[in-house]
Parts: C-alpha cells; sequence; structure tokens
C-alpha cells in the first residue's frame, strides 16, 4: 500500500484523488461561507490546526497547482462585490479597508491536505485518501462478464432470427439454409455494432493503462530517490555510511537544494574522473550563474585531505574548468595545511563540520 507520505512528493498522485473532497469532512466537518462553496484563510487554518501563517507560505510555494483546484485572491471590485454578498460574515470576522482576500474551494482544501506536512488532521486526510483508493481498486479488479448477459444476448440472436423467418414467409423446405443466412447476418450485426466498438474501448483502455503503469513507475522511483535523500539529510553517520557513488549523488542533491543548475555528475565508481582528470566530480552553475567545479572526498577516499589534495585540486578547476567556485566537499577530515591552502586558492573547503551543517539545512554561502 502506498505510504500517505507520497502525496506530499507526487502531484501526479495528489490530481489522481482530487476529487474526493469527501475525506475532509470523513475526517473532520469542514465549515464554509454562507455562500456554501468558499473558506478562507483563517478557516483553512482553523480546519488543519495550523498558523494562518503556514497555510500562507503554502500557498506561495504551491500558488499554481492550488489554483488549478480553486484557489483565488479577490480584490477591487470582485471583493466589494463578495463582501456585499457576505456582509454579516465580512463585518465580524475581517476588518474593513483590506485590499485583498484569499478563498479556497473544497478541492483547494483538499489540496492543501495533501501538501501540508506538520498537520496530523492533514496526515489522517491523506491516509483516509489512500485507504479509499486502495479498497475502491481491491474491489473493482476488472469487470468479469455476467453469464446472464451471454444468455441475453443468446436470447436475443435466437429471437431475432425467428421474427426475420415469420416476416419473410421463408418455405419449410429452403427454411435452413435461410436460416443459416440470417443468423449470420445477425452476428454480423452484432459483432460491428457491438463486439468491434467494445473491443475497441478495451484496447483503448489497455494502452492508457499502461501509460499510467509507466507514469507511476517513474514516480516510484522518484519517490525513492526522495526517501533516501531525506533519509540521508540531517545525519553524518548515514554520510559517512556511503561509497563515493551514492556520496557524490547526495552532494548533487544539496547543490541543487541550494539552487545550483546545469550540474552533470561524473560518472565512474569512484565517484570521480568522469571528465577525464580524477580531480572535477561534477559541473555546473551556482544559484547566481557561476561557473560551479565540485570534487567530492569520502571518508574511505584516505584518512586526511591533504595540502597536496587541495593545490591539485585548485589547479584542474581553476586552469581547466575556469571555475568561479571551486567546493572541495569531505566526510574525510582536512588537515591544518591544507586549509590554509584552501583559503589561499580560494577553494571552499566544506569540511565535517561545515558538511554536518550544510546537511542539516543550512545554505552554503558561497553558492549565492
Amino acid at each position: 500500500m502506498v505510504h500517505e507520505g507520497a502525496l506530499l512528493e507526487s502531484q501526479t498522485l495528489r490530481a489522481s484523488v482530487a476529487e474526493r473532497t469527501e475525506a475532509l469532512d470523513k475526517v473532520k466537518a469542514l465549515s464554509l461561507l454562507p455562500d456554501g462553496v468558499h473558506v478562507t484563510t483563517r478557516m483553512v487554518a482553523r480546519y488543519f490546526e495550523v498558523s494562518e501563517h503556514a497555510v500562507g507560505k503554502l500557498v506561495q510555494r504551491h500558488r499554481e497547482e492550488l489554483t488549478g483546484n480553486g484557489f483565488r485572491t479577490l480584490r477591487g471590485s470582485d471583493l466589494r462585490i463578495f463582501e456585499k454578498d457576505n456582509l454579516s460574515f465580512c463585518s465580524e470576522s475581517y476588518p474593513q479597508g483590506r485590499a485583498h482576500l484569499a478563498l479556497f474551494t473544497r478541492r483547494a482544501v483538499l489540496n492543501v491536505a495533501m501538501l501540508l506536512r506538520d498537520s496530523d488532521v492533514a496526515r489522517r486526510v491523506r491516509t483516509y485518501l489512500l485507504d479509499t483508493e486502495q479498497a475502491t481498486r481491491a474491489e473493482s479488479p476488472g469487470a468479469p462478464v455476467d453469464d446472464a448477459v451471454v444468455h441475453s444476448l443468446i436470447e436475443w440472436l435466437d429471437q431475432r432470427i425467428a421474427a426475420c423467418v415469420a416476416e419473410q414467409g421463408v418455405p419449410h423446405a429452403a427454411r435452413e439454409g435461410r436460416v443459416r443466412e440470417i443468423a449470420e447476418e445477425a452476428v454480423r450485426g452484432v459483432v460491428g455494432r457491438t463486439v468491434v466498438p467494445l473491443l475497441n474501448q478495451v484496447m483503448h483502455a489497455h494502452g492508457e493503462l499502461r501509460r499510467r503503469l509507466a507514469e507511476n513507475e517513474a514516480e516510484t522511483v522518484r519517490l525513492r530517490r526522495v526517501v533516501r535523500e531525506n533519509g540521508a539529510a540531517g545525519s553524518m553517520a548515514a554520510l559517512d555510511a556511503m561509497d563515493s557513488r551514492e556520496f557524490g549523488r547526495h552532494v548533487a542533491w544539496l547543490c541543487r537544494r541550494d539552487g545550483c543548475a546545469e550540474l552533470t555528475v561524473a560518472r565512474g565508481e569512484s565517484g570521480g574522473g568522469g571528465y577525464g582528470d580524477g580531480f572535477a566530480d561534477m559541473l555546473g552553475h551556482a544559484a547566481d550563474g557561476r561557473r560551479l567545479v565540485v570534487r567530492c572526498r569520502t571518508r574511505h577516499s584516505g584518512a586526511h585531505i591533504t595540502s597536496g589534495d587541495v593545490l591539485a585540486f585548485a589547479g584542474v578547476a581553476k586552469l581547466e574548468y575556469e571555475a568561479d567556485v571551486a567546493l572541495l566537499v569531505a566526510s574525510a577530515p582536512f588537515t591544518r595545511d591544507a586549509l590554509l591552502v584552501a583559503a589561499r586558492h580560494e577553494v571552499t573547503a566544506v569540511h565535517r563540520g561545515l558538511l554536518e551543517a550544510w546537511n542539516k539545512g543550512a545554505r552554503l554561502r558561497v553558492l549565492g
């Protein structure tokens, strides 16, 4: 069964259950405005037992998706009309003279439930959604052909053949051959009008099912990667347990998290050498567009990062790749001389202390 946390990461999965707004009332009664359609930010926050600020931040991050599900912000004449139509509510709940008012439909509130992390109510809604979806699929694995349908079709064919024979007044002597012809015509008619369209629908459904399976498989791979990366975030023990390739991929994820773009990771079992020099593990651009070169070293690569390691990387990064930002990231410790050489040659030494802070969510300033 899919875990409720998957809805937080997968927009495809959220879209597949976006119509199931009954889940909101199954978990907790949702109060609506007098128009019977909308909910304000304050009402959404009260329903999920979080602050209005938390709801506002979520709207900023996912405005496009929420707008597609009915969220909107009223301003100007639209706001004045809404206030007039809901005068008693607005006068009691909100001060006069505000510039805008955010409104959510039930579908938009359900969308919030599938995005809001720090809410027990939202988690219960997500769990209910996935439990219901699982139960629906278990109850309807397919639509087997009912024997009664087959018998009805045979009975209809018999009646059709008998009626045609009676209408055409076929002599008894010639009846056998004519019955065969009428039966063939009737069967062709049924096949053409009923069976062929059904087969076409089945083929279309099969193609759609294969497409959805492919999408779900890709989504599953992505979700596994997200879970793995989130599991490593904040844990130095997890980083120490990684091999060179895993460590390089995690560092790439940290760079992307801080806004780096066009990042390409070197191939190779060691996590380095993919560019033919043995020193550049990934290339890309910092958040502000500066050229970025990264070298990754794990504790398995050697006891310490020495001044010679730093000089070799600095030469490749600055001379060959013309790096604006040279990042030497290591779970292994740096020697004192290595840190001094890094400072002299404008290499950012991401030592264990800095790596731990970066891994726990701190932004690496040099990345912009």
